[in-house]
């Protein structure tokens, strides 16, 4: 058991990201990002090394670099945005995941020809095909992304791509997923963070002390109360 330990640990340890760990090296912008959008959108802080802990029946076996230390996390954000679709959906305001996004949250971008078909469904599974721009940034952005378990793209990221019916060709695209964050956020007409720590956080014991931020420009009203749209994908 404990070899077996060591070689989990050692295995994280040689595949730390290559992104550098310092603000004023390259990190925060992603390696394959072309013009105009190889900028940082939000605050970022240096990361520490690569870390963890492994517990069994919360039992913890063993740990590794700086586990306590506050860190930035980025993709995981995806995974809230569905819980709180979740939530929203147990509290009734989002009764059915195939009705067009444009009939709860009208005059945020679903409203043209092209993106009047897209669903939440379509957005949560990422074959939206939604094009737009959210707070400045073009879905372009992520056209041709390239994933580790997909066919590689035909084209470079950032190429603009010819877009299919939405429902009908899956992308990886990180301007999609923070439009879903938009809507969600015109949904609960509340900031996102704080539904996420009332409804997810605090009943499943998580920490109080983290942070969900969103891009410095990325900011609305809503009832007459200013509040940040915050990222999904970042």
């Amino acid at each position: 058991m404990q070899e077996d330990l060591q070689r989990a640990v050692q295995f994280a340890v040689e595949h730390e990201s290559l992104w550098d760990r310092h603000v004023d090296g390259a990190w925060g912008v992603h390696v394959n990002d072309p013009p105009p959008w190889n900028r940082l959108l939000g605050p970022v802080h240096d990361r520490g090394p690569v870390s963890g802990a492994i517990a069994v029946d919360g039992r913890v076996l063993t740990t590794w670099g700086e586990p306590d230390r506050a860190d930035l996390t980025f993709s995981v954000a995806k995974m809230y945005l569905a819980l709180l679709a979740g939530v929203a959906h147990d509290r009734g305001l989002l009764p059915d995941v195939d009705e067009p996004v444009r009939l709860r949250v009208p005059n945020i971008g679903f409203d043209d020809e092209h993106n009047a078909a897209v669903t939440w469904a379509h957005l949560l599974q990422q074959t939206s095909e939604w094009q737009g721009t959210y707070f400045g940034l073009s879905d372009q952005a992520d056209h041709y992304r390239a994933v580790n378990f997909a066919a590689p793209p035909i084209g470079k990221k950032g190429d603009l791509r010819p877009l299919q019916r939405p429902g009908t060709y899956w992308e990886y695209n990180d301007v999609r997923i923070n439009q879903l964050s938009l809507a969600l956020l015109h949904l609960f007409r509340r900031p996102l963070p704080e539904v996420f720590r009332e409804a997810i956080m605090r009943p499943a014991g998580a920490s109080e002390n983290w942070q969900w931020v969103g891009y410095d420009n990325a900011w609305v009203e809503i009832d007459g109360r200013r509040m940040q749209s915050v990222p999904g994908g970042t």
